[in-house]
């Protein structure tokens, strides 16, 4: 058994915890008991867990649990330094340990009137620009007196920003408390959509005549990656003929907020077809840019008339985009003039047949 802080310090009007360590090197499971067998006049004490006093704790083999020792002074004691012994022992009280625990107690320090405090655990959140950012601040009066506390700041062209009470939607521009009073506050923001990559800082103040604080909150943005495809019409087919090749412009658009780099081509298409880009490849492309791209779609040579899907898949480091082409193949225009040859040759011999047929 251990105490954490075998020595703390308070203040005069405070009260203390500290945890005692309790670890079993025994073979077997033990239940342990407490005992305060020496404590000064003029204090409160006991041994407790987090929510409820306790007499014994139960510790499985060479296993570890922990309990609290709690100290509170009466208002009349006096400053000084003041000596707790704690004693632990099993059941069949063949194992005993005892510890100390010093307590200086000292006059209460003098608070700090006439400011506002103002903290957060998490001045720094960072995400994509499409996030929404909520920070979490502590206010605490410290003007002597109660106040209405006005809520400003100062951010980001197109950000959306604003204060709100903890597990509430609404919004609020001031706040009222109470002398030595605390409340949380949470800023809720939203940036600009089309915001770059990067750093940006929005300072806010609370404020109440001459008294006020600030914090400064920072949001790193790390940018979205966001590719679009698609043709200038909206249309995703083409008409061609078997081995010949049936041409398209489409257009690759970075619509995030960060610069998307090697942007690959491929293609999914029936056997024994071709499908050729130019380029065949964009090294990069910069947020809101554009890059017009063509593609080439030749069928197989022995190609059925009819409809296919071709797929064309456009591929970033960190973003891609398909697009379904239909493609449909038609007859040569040879075969066209071949079959009306055919046609004229069978009327001239059927009428070629009628004429010998009426000489008899």
């Amino acid at each position: 058994m251990a105490f954490e802080y075998p020595e703390v310090i308070i203040n005069k009007g405070d009260d203390v915890t500290v945890d005692i360590f309790v670890k079993n090197k025994g073979k077997r499971d033990e239940n342990v008991y407490f005992t305060i067998s020496s404590a000064p006049p003029g204090w409160k004490t006991k041994i407790k867990t987090y929510s409820f006093s306790v007499m014994s704790v139960h510790v499985p083999e060479g296993d570890d649990k922990n309990v609290q020792f709690f100290a509170e002074p009466e208002k009349d004691t006096a400053p000084g330094v003041y000596e707790f012994k704690v004693d632990a022992k099993t059941e069949d009280g063949k194992l005993k340990v005892s510890h100390t625990l010093k307590i200086t107690l000292r006059e209460e320090e003098e608070k700090e009137k006439g400011k506002i405090e103002l903290t957060t655990s998490y001045p720094v959140l960072q995400g994509p620009n499409d996030a929404k950012f909520e920070f979490s601040l502590d206010l605490r009066n410290k003007t002597d007196k109660e106040n209405t506390f006005n809520l400003t700041y100062k951010g980001p062209k197109d950000w959306q920003i604003n204060f709100k009470p903890p597990y509430e939607d609404k919004y609020i521009s001031s706040l009222r408390l109470k002398d030595n009073e605390s409340k949380s506050l949470n800023v809720e923001v939203t940036p600009d959509r089309f915001c770059k990559a990067g750093e940006y800082v929005i300072p806010v103040t609370i404020s109440a005549g001459d008294s006020k604080a600030e914090a400064e909150l920072k949001i790193i943005i790390t940018g979205t990656y966001r590719l679009e495809a698609g043709t200038a019409t909206g249309l995703l087919s083409l008409t061609t003929e078997k081995g010949e090749p049936g041409n398209i412009s489409i257009y690759v658009k970075n619509t995030g907020s960060a610069t998307i780099h090697n942007i690959e081509f491929l293609s999914i298409k029936p056997e024994n077809w071709k499908v050729e880009f130019k380029p065949e490849k964009i090294e990069a492309l910069e947020t809101g840019s554009l890059k017009q791209v063509e593609v080439s779609i030749v069928p197989a040579q022995e190609a059925l008339v009819g409809d296919y899907a071709v797929g064309l898949s456009i591929r970033g480091e960190k973003s891609s985009d398909d697009l379904e082409m239909r493609v449909t193949v038609k007859a040569s225009a040879a075969w066209g003039w071949i079959g009306i040859g055919i046609i004229v040759l069978v009327i001239l011999g059927l009428f070629g047949l009628f004429v010998s047929l009426g000489r008899r």
